[in-house]
């Protein structure tokens, strides 16, 4: 089913007989049970306003179509989304929608913020068919409840997203990035703390044995104008002499390559392995990998995200334990699939809250069912 219009989806939800699974472009590998229900068909940018720095588009709006408009106006979406199709082998074209339904954000979320930071309003159709407006045009927009922030990341479950207004910047001028070569994960993990306590506005940081030849690279990134750039990854380069690697600059050229790799993920997409992806705090991030019994991983956000590959159909859950974070099965087989959750068990105090939300946006359990904790015994 495609509906080509909110109405059609309101129509279309409300007297839905079984459980919805909710797609935008596909591209992510997620198959909740119930019947297909694509939003493709609600397209277009419906208001731009460079000068304002603000975008509205309806949530079916390729991420392409949004990124072509911005760039002719040198403007950009800071939060990098990733294109998950590099990982996955999927097909299909990544959605607004879907972007801000998963909270998808890139390496600059640790300096610029996560997607949901640029998202300023959205309009949706909840489980029983009616649609909901929240938020607007404006960072400060506060009237009733931040349902804005709410979907994003609710994957679906407690709406179909419509229509989205978001916050845009400029484009930065030039980018460097400052390659420190042959520390081990507790060093690179601390160069990357230091960095980014420093005042030199560092907009990535990452960490992978393999993201060059020649060994283990620590990569931090600096963003804006050429001359503020240079003067920033120089200072950085002196900042971290004590750590006594050696270190190069890599230009813009190959700022852009190195980022869009890791913001991607494809170092692992040729990989044999399940692929993980992990949220913890930067420091306990060496610690953890320590235990995990796993093929291989990189860091990203300063060590705060972990890609992880794990031998085939093997629980990183249960090898790391209790920790502050939680894990998240990005790629694996069908019977991985089935025997482990995509997300993270959530806390018995956060699934009550969950399941509260859920009981008042989509009291019938029709949408993206079973996704992201168990289903209502009254509705299952």
């Amino acid at each position: 089913m495609r509906p080509e219009s909110e109405a059609a989806l309101a129509d279309l939800v409300k007297s839905a007989k079984e459980p919805l699974a909710i797609q935008g472009g596909g591209t992510r590998g997620l198959a909740p049970e119930g019947a297909l229900v694509s939003v493709a068909g609600l397209s277009g940018i419906t208001l731009y306003e460079p000068g304002a720095l603000t975008l509205v588009a309806q949530a079916g709006t390729p991420i392409s179509e949004i990124e072509d408009a911005l760039t002719a106006e040198n403007q950009r979406l800071a939060f990098e989304p990733m294109d998950h199709r590099v990982l996955l082998g999927t097909e299909g074209e990544p959605t607004l929608g879907g972007v801000i339904a998963g909270n998808v954000s890139g390496p600059r979320r640790i300096q610029g913020g996560a997607a949901r930071d640029y998202a300023l309003g959205v309009r949706f159709v909840d489980g029983t068919g009616e649609v909901v407006k929240n938020g607007g045009r404006v960072m400060k927009n506060v009237t009733g409840y931040d349902l804005v922030k709410l979907m994003c990341g609710a994957f679906g479950t407690l709406g179909v997203l419509t229509e989205v207004s978001l916050k845009v910047l400029p484009r930065p001028e030039t980018q460097g990035t400052l390659l420190l070569r042959g520390l081990d994960d507790v060093q690179a993990v601390q160069a990357m703390a230091v960095a980014m306590n420093s005042p030199y506005e560092v907009t990535g940081a990452a960490h992978c044995a393999t993201i060059m030849e020649g060994g283990p690279v620590t990569a931090l990134r600096a963003e804006g104008f050429g001359t503020s750039v240079a003067y920033r990854l120089d200072q950085l380069k002196s900042l971290l002499a004590r750590f006594k690697v050696e270190m190069t600059l890599g230009d813009a050229a190959m700022s852009d390559w190195i980022w869009r790799s890791v913001r991607d993920a494809e170092l692992l997409r040729d990989v044999p392995e399940d692929i993980w992806r992990v949220s913890c705090k930067p420091s306990e991030a060496p610690g953890l990998m320590a235990r995990s019994g796993a093929a291989g991983w990189y860091y990203d956000w300063a060590g705060g995200r972990i890609w992880v590959r794990m031998p085939a159909g093997e629980d990183l859950r249960a090898a790391l334990g209790a920790f502050d974070g939680h894990a998240t099965l990005v790629r694996a087989s069908e019977a991985t699939r089935a025997a482990l959750p995509v997300f993270h068990p959530q806390a018995a105090g956060v699934e009550k809250i969950s399941a509260g939300l859920r009981a008042r946006f989509d009291p019938g359990g029709i949408l993206n069912r079973g996704l992201m904790g168990p289903v209502p015994a009254e509705v299952a």
